[in-house]
């Protein structure tokens, strides 16, 4: 008698947890959000990492939250997408916060600082250092809350017409390049532009400017930078691991269940894993393609790297000075940088100079 009482009681108890689960889902309202992207479909890599976000999101939920992403130009322009964010045009976006250094250069901590923090850096300064919390105070005056959403690990320095063998030589350089990078470049005599992925090639094929940077050999590729400039420099000092942001309109991420906020803060942080794992596969095959197909490699020369390097902190410098809202994430970012770096030489840079230049072991 026990026992048929037991079993009909798990019976019950089975029979209502069957229930149970898809009433709850039934409970949870359905949400539909648009995504701005600043980048065009054709980039799988970057462009992708929103894609991703909404995938995830929407599997988690069982399709009651859906995020519909929009590439550049689609909805607004790809340089304007924190400002539909900020004004709930959309209710989301991808982006990298260095292209509103315009608004404020502070914003650019949460991408990448020239001669700055690689992506392992990166991801801890935002992770355990302090910085995504800075950042969050910092993008609530924009009505924002922003999430780690990519990495595209340390770029190349770019596509060149004409061979840098000087400092000099970026005396008048009209040069197509993101964030902070710009005002360094400007103090040795070049002339920044700020141009959309899309719009760069026609730019540099009519020479209307003169170099451009972009991410790395998978992406630059596909945009065909290698038809129209033959130099291909490295390394991009301004993007050691520049960080993608997913934003979100304060609102509206406010307005979003308990539960929705944490599968999209999950979904934004494996998309931001992920997108780096892509990059680092795509573009190792991609660089043979381009160094076959005529593309010349080359490193910045020395004095280029000092220069831009001192340029660089000088600047830094100089905007703490009048920018306390750039103070406060300066001074906390320099010294998460001065002491991440004491470490990585220690285990990581040490390991990485011996087996980048040992030669290859001897077979038998």
């Amino acid at each position: 008698m026990k026992r048929r009482t037991f079993l009909t009681s798990a019976g019950v108890g089975v029979a209502a947890s069957t229930v149970a689960a898809p009433a709850i889902a039934q409970s949870m309202p359905e949400v539909r959000w648009r995504c701005a992207s600043s980048f065009p479909k054709s980039l799988d890599t970057i462009y992708g990492g929103a894609e991703e976000v909404a995938k995830r999101v929407s599997e988690a939920t069982d399709g009651k939250f859906q995020i519909r992403v929009f590439a550049a130009g689609e909805i607004v322009p790809g340089l304007q997408v924190l400002d539909a964010v900020q004004n709930n045009t959309v209710q989301c976006g991808h982006t990298v916060s260095y292209y509103y250094v315009g608004k404020d250069p502070t914003f650019a901590f949460d991408a990448s600082m020239p001669f700055g923090l690689n992506a392992r850096q990166q991801m801890a300064w935002m992770t355990h250092g302090g910085g995504l919390e800075l950042m969050r105070e910092f993008f609530k005056g924009y009505n924002i809350v922003q999430f780690p959403g990519g990495n595209t690990g340390t770029q190349m320095g770019g596509w060149f017409r004409k061979e840098i063998k000087n400092v000099q030589d970026l005396n008048g350089l009209k040069m197509r390049i993101g964030g902070y990078a710009g005002k360094v470049i400007s103090k040795l005599g070049a002339v920044p532009q700020q141009i959309a992925g899309g719009d760069i090639y026609p730019a540099l094929e009519k020479g209307t400017i003169d170099a451009t940077e972009w991410v790395g050999p998978y992406d630059d590729e596909k945009l065909g930078f290698y038809k129209v400039a033959k130099y291909y420099y490295y390394p991009g000092w301004w993007e050691g691991g520049p960080q993608v942001s997913f934003l979100t309109n304060i609102n509206e991420y406010e307005g979003l269940p308990k539960a929705y906020k944490a599968v999209l803060e999950q979904a934004c942080a494996a998309a931001n894993t992920s997108m780096l794992g892509k990059y680092d596969v795509q573009n190792m095959d991609a660089l043979k393609r381009l160094v076959g197909a005529g593309t010349i490699l080359k490193p910045f020369p020395r004095d280029v790297m000092q220069a831009c390097y001192q340029a660089a902190f000088d600047l830094y410098e100089e905007e703490a000075k009048t920018n306390e809202k750039f103070k406060k994430v300066y001074e906390a970012w320099r010294k998460f940088r001065d002491e991440e770096y004491l470490w990585f030489r220690v285990a990581e840079y040490s390991f990485d100079n011996f087996v980048y230049t040992a030669p290859p072991p001897k077979k038998g």
